[in-house]
């Protein structure tokens, strides 16, 4: 969801909010973001592929992140071009740049594919750590097999909810040429509540699987001898980096959401709610985007325990 192309956006009938600077905004931060995308996530392939090429589960899904990085890593420039047309209307005071539906639909498609892989996929991360370290026994959960069916009905998901999210926002907006979906339009509430509930709904389930992971491997860690418990600091590692990366890159954006949607459509009548949540949106939004620049930590500070179940497999084969 975005703004609407005023300058000054009613939000009630007395309450107003200058966004104007949202445009610009968004084409520098893309910009800087996608330059950091490009060269860390090349860097942290570079690394990955380094790695013994005998697959296991934790490899399957960190290989499946990286994709789901490069699909907004290649959608950055098409925003970038957007942001800077609609910057360019607003300053020359033309009429407003409408790219077309098309033009959208791609854009905002992989957007989606990006947001909800990263974050389907960075749980199944924490959820492949949590068998490896709480059930070690249930060693058939964590198959390679078992996580490219997994991955495959991931991708499926993502690519139903990427499509059904826009299509959604088109059918709400079809009453008036922006490009992107207006909650304050008086039409389609229902539409937009179904699209909230839909997108809540994708970070709420993750969210609450990757507490319930963490906390159980912190609990089984504690009853563990201390030198029981180096063995693992390196599921550690990889289980802070991925609960940083979730938490700080996807909760503000869902509860900006929330609260945005919520006034706009006037579910929730505050003024000072609608103002800083209509504020934030730009930074927020750009905070969720930067999980592409941060997912290649995940990456290269696991890499040693990679290397370690890789030559642990091959080891077991060999006997």
């Amino acid at each position: 969801m975005d703004l609407r192309n005023t300058t000054y956006i009613s939000i009630q009938a007395n309450c107003t909010v200058d966004t104007s600077y949202r445009f610009t905004y968004y084409k520098i931060s893309y910009s800087v973001i996608f330059i950091f995308g490009v060269i860390s996530n090349a860097t942290a392939l570079r690394r990955f592929c380094r790695i013994p090429q005998t697959f296991t589960s934790t490899v399957i899904y960190m290989a499946n992140l990286a994709a789901a990085d490069i699909f907004f890593v290649i959608s950055l420039p098409l925003r970038i071009y957007y942001y800077h047309n609609k910057a360019a209307a607003i300053s020359n005071r033309t009429n407003d740049w409408s790219p077309g539906g098309a033009f959208c639909q791609l854009t905002f498609t992989l957007k989606y594919i990006s947001l909800y892989g990263g974050i389907f996929f960075l749980v199944c991360i924490g959820v492949d750590r949590y068998f490896a370290v709480v059930h070690p026994l249930h060693q058939h959960l964590r198959k390679v097999r078992t996580a490219r069916m997994l991955s495959a009905g991931i991708w499926c998901l993502v690519l139903a909810l990427s499509l059904t999210l826009p299509l959604l926002y088109s059918a709400a907006s079809r009453w008036h040429k922006s490009c992107l979906l207006d909650p304050s339009s008086k039409r389609d509430h229902t539409i937009i509540l179904a699209a909230l509930g839909l997108v809540q709904i994708a970070y709420l389930l993750p969210a609450l699987l990757l507490l319930f992971s963490y906390c159980s491997i912190l609990r089984m860690l504690r009853s563990l001898p201390h030198r029981r418990k180096i063995r693992h600091r390196r599921t550690l590692t990889v289980i802070y980096w991925v609960l940083v990366v979730f938490f700080l890159c996807f909760t503000p954006y869902h509860l900006k959401l929330l609260g945005y949607t919520l006034t706009q459509v006037g579910l929730v009548r505050s003024c000072g709610l609608a103002q800083v949540t209509k504020v934030l949106h730009p930074i927020v939004l750009s905070l969720a985007s930067t999980n592409c620049c941060l997912n290649p930590l995940i990456y290269y500070f696991s890499s040693s325990l990679i290397h370690k179940e890789t030559t642990g497999s091959r080891g077991s084969a060999s006997q």
